[in-house]
């Protein structure tokens, strides 16, 4: 056996002086992580030396690791070598080429070189190239969320989180991730409403993107109309409604809210029930031979219908009579049958009218069964109450409409001297019908009893509602107790939330909303005008601690004498309610108003739906109209119209009537003057005057054209015009000159001198106040305040303690020309809060701080000086 073994062996030891070296293990590609140096390794067979080579070098023998063996199955021997390859070397030549090394192994029959490996320095860059970004998504809409990870090598590795989970498309159809690493979701279902990361690893590190917000809202849809309700009445005109709900589907993570009426009325008419009544009593009949005379009447006057009661009584009416054709006969047999029949017929009497008892009786309470059962189905559709009339007035009912009910008419008495009475259409929508998704069940209470009453209601249900998107008219923001302010741009209109006024703890999605004249009207009686816009503020119900501060416009010239101005708020149940008499005490103090020459200040604790009516005591009583003129920017044919608007002197209206003019392409061709409108009951009157007869004509038929007192001084209509339509007797014409009067007859009037180049004149342009000119709706915390809130703390520590001698908040108030409201802001728990407030809803954002100080410091006092601050400083 020995021998057999070695006669084996001989031959292979022999071959190997003739073989080539083979490598059995060759370097692979490796990365440095940080500083820690990597090892490189190859092993051949039949090898007499091996060595490596970087980048065209020789590595020292002495970096050599060198393990020799011999392999079980050939008998060949085995060579293994390893070297450490260390970040400082690789530095080296980084940038010019790669760090790469190769072995090559020797035998007797020649070398053998194996594969180059790469060596190079691993890394991971902290930022992305693309993140992906938040977004708001219909639902079964495609979401498509790109991710370029940051540059590393070896490249980084992409996965996706969802809320901190990973996404696993393997798990999930509708989810799978593109080549370029961007999440696709096929169609968005409400499931996918959650944060979305994008995560890059490789061997270095692991970066997460930021987390991109992804919500799947669901726009609500109507469902079908309910069946019509009974008719109103059980007699004569009435009506008959229906409704459908928002629910099909219902409105979801801000969806938008059905758009159209959730309530329809129709008019119906019930036939009345016609009672029958007799008519007069025939002329007495001749005496007959039974010495009786007769006489009958019918009951046709009128004769019963639609289900009247039945004429009460005889029909015909017998007396006894003598004359020659009545027989005397002396009394006998004759005579005891005459009796005997007359009481046969007192008795067939008295039992048809005991039958007629008992009919009158069964229809009477038939009938009354019907209008039971008409109540019953009609009950939930008529919550109307009617208050008393007034002392003065005993005309005049104040009606509370259903809430559900889409329309409203009301039909009072108006101003002695006005033509006559006069019937409105109004519609009255719920008090939060332009918010989108979201059920409440809201109820009524007293104006002291509202706070707590919402509260208790309130607190076991989800209150917040998600807000309309896509309009202009409406700012929203997240608020806690820091506080912030909402401003909707060029209107004037604003919500101050000040620091406190929200519980700490708590999170309000606060919104403020400008409502159109066509979308909210409120009714108005008598001489009553609206006098500001209509505005909302949300949501009702919310605990507030201290009052916010609603800023919009008017155009009332006030004065005591002149006008009775009220603050209405519309309830939960929809109707409008005076909460507060400007000028008079007030009767809660939920609600103040600080009225200023152009603009009101409402403090309420009670957010809702507000507006500011007037109603006139005097002709004296005005309003300011703005007037403005505009016309086309381009005028490619020979006619040109202006236009002259008369609009309410509110920046929420000339904010509309510009955009309204954008969108015609028309230009402003004046500046705009104010004219003051009289409650006069006169008209408005236009004309256009001095246009050179040889350039332009006039197309107007009338020397003026005419807009009814009634039109504008309801205010229910912000803005009216009329317009000039005039005509070039040349296409070169482009210079334009005339003048246009506005005046009210026996009243004020203002006039525009037009001249103007109708092709190249841009000059009151500057007029127009560009979208972009305020900053942002919504500002939160202490951005949104002018004083700095350490100060504030200072100054309100300062000034709310009573001073020795009156050096306290009621002398800031004096200072700033606020002490007619002294007892207002004595009510509050903190008195120099409120003035502060009411300065930061008046002055902002171009408050001077520094005359702000200057009256602090006057109040005398200790540590004065240190409020007295610069706004650079603050």
């Amino acid at each position: 056996g020995a021998q057999q073994s070695a006669t084996v062996a001989n031959p292979v030891s022999g071959a190997s002086l003739d073989l080539l070296p083979r490598f059995q293990l060759e370097p692979e590609d490796v990365y440095i992580v940080k500083n820690k140096a990597v090892s490189l390794a190859c092993r051949a067979t039949p090898a007499t030396q091996i060595y490596f080579k970087c980048n065209g070098e020789w590595v020292h023998q002495g970096d050599h690791i060198t393990q020799h063996s011999t392999d079980r199955g050939t008998g060949l021997p085995v060579m293994e070598v390893r070297i450490e390859v260390t970040r400082q070397q690789v530095e080296k030549i980084f940038g010019l080429e790669e760090y790469w090394c190769q072995c090559v192994a020797w035998s007797s029959s020649g070398t053998t070189k194996s594969q180059k490996a790469f060596v190079r320095i691993a890394y991971l860059r902290k930022n992305f190239e693309q993140e992906p970004m938040a977004r708001e998504v219909s639902i079964e809409q495609g979401i498509v969320l790109p991710c370029r990870p940051p540059e590393g090598i070896p490249p980084a590795e992409v996965e996706w989180l969802r809320n901190e989970e990973l996404v696993d498309p393997a798990l999930d159809t509708n989810v799978y991730v593109t080549p370029e690493h961007s999440l696709v979701l096929r169609q968005a279902r409400l499931a996918d409403t959650a944060n979305y990361t994008c995560v890059a690893k490789n061997i270095v590190a692991r970066r997460r993107s930021t987390a991109a917000a992804i919500t799947v809202y669901v726009n609500g849809g109507w469902s079908t109309w309910t069946q019509w309700s009974g008719c109103s009445t059980s007699c004569g005109r009435g009506w008959q409604k229906r409704s459908r709900t928002c629910t099909n589907p219902t409105p979801l993570n801000g969806g938008a809210f059905c758009e159209g009426q959730n309530v329809q009325k129709t008019a119906c008419t019930t036939l009345c029930p016609v009672d029958g009544a007799w008519s007069e009593w025939s002329k007495w009949s001749v005496c007959g031979a039974e010495c009786t005379h007769w006489r009958s009447r019918e009951c046709s006057e009128p004769v019963p219908r639609n289900g009247g009661r039945d004429c009460h009584g005889p029909e015909l009416d017998t007396r006894n009579c003598t004359s020659e054709l009545c027989s005397h006969a002396a009394p006998g047999a004759e005579d005891v049958a005459l009796y005997v029949g007359l009481v046969a017929v007192a008795v067939c009497l008295v039992l048809l009218l005991l039958v007629g008892v008992l009919v009158y009786c069964r229809k009477k309470g038939g009938l009354d069964a019907d209008v039971a059962d008409s109540s019953i189905l009609t009950a939930g559709f008529q919550p109307v109450s009617i208050k008393p009339s007034k002392a003065d007035n005993p005309s005049l009912l104040t009606i509370q409409p259903d809430l559900s009910t889409a329309t409203m008419t009301y039909q009072g008495s108006l101003c002695p001297r006005q033509d006559g009475p006069a019937k409105l259409q109004l519609p009255n929508g719920h008090l939060l019908s332009p918010l989108g998704a979201g059920r409440h069940t809201l109820h009524h209470s007293s104006p002291a009893a509202e706070g707590a009453d919402f509260v208790a209601r309130l607190s076991t249900q989800s209150y917040f509602r998600s807000l309309p998107r896509g309009t202009t008219n409406m700012a929203y923001g997240t608020f806690n107790f820091l506080g912030g302010r909402l401003m909707i741009p060029n209107t004037g209109i604003s919500l101050l939330i000040p620091p406190d006024a929200i519980p700490r703890g708590k999170i309000y999605e606060v919104y403020l909303t400008l409502h159109k004249q066509e979308e909210v009207r409120l009714p108005l009686t008598g001489c009553q005008t609206l006098l500001s816009p209509i505005v909302s503020c949300g949501p009702p119900g919310v605990l507030l601690t201290r009052p916010a501060i609603l800023a919009m416009g008017h155009c009332v010239e006030a004065s005591a004498e002149n006008w009775s101005i009220r603050l209405k708020k519309q309830s939960c149940e929809g109707t409008w309610e005076d909460v507060l008499q400007l000028g008079a005490e007030p009767c809660t103090e939920l609600y103040y108003c600080q009225l200023e020459a152009q603009a009101c200040y409402v403090f309420t604790e009670q957010l809702g739906r507000f507006a500011l009516v007037g109603e006139s005591l005097s002709m004296a009583a005005s309003k300011r109209l703005k007037l403005v003129l505009f016309a086309p920017a381009a005028c490619p044919s020979l006619e040109y119209n202006i236009r002259v608007y008369c609009l309410s002197d509110t920046q929420d209206v000339l904010k509309e009537v510009i955009q309204l003019e954008k969108q015609l392409g028309g230009q402003l061709i004046g500046a705009p003057r104010v004219l003051h409108f009289k409650d006069s009951y006169h008209n408005l009157r236009l004309s256009i005057h001095d246009m050179p007869s040889s350039l332009w004509k006039s197309k107007l038929l009338a020397s003026y054209q005419e807009i009814p007192f009634y039109h504008i001084w309801s205010g229910l209509q912000p803005f009216l015009h009329c317009t000039f339509t005039l005509e070039r007797l040349s296409p070169s014409t482009c210079e334009l000159a005339c003048k246009i009067w506005v005046w009210q007859v026996e009243g004020d009037g203002q006039s525009f001198t037009v001249n103007f180049n109708i092709a190249k004149d841009t000059r009151f342009s500057d007029w127009l106040v560009p979208d972009s000119e305020v900053g942002a709706p919504a500002l939160v915390g202490p951005s949104a305040f002018k004083i700095p809130f350490l100060i504030r703390q200072k100054i309100i520590s300062s000034l709310d303690p009573p001073g020795t001698r009156g050096a306290d908040w009621r002398t800031l108030a004096q200072k700033l020309n606020l002490d007619s409201h002294l007892s207002f802001f004595a009510s509050k728990p903190s008195p120099t809060a409120m003035i502060l407030n009411l300065w930061e809803a008046r002055h902002f954002p171009n408050g001077n701080l520094s005359q702000l100080a200057a009256a602090v410091a006057e109040v005398g006092k200790q540590d004065s000086a240190l409020l007295a601050v610069s706004e650079a400083e603050c």
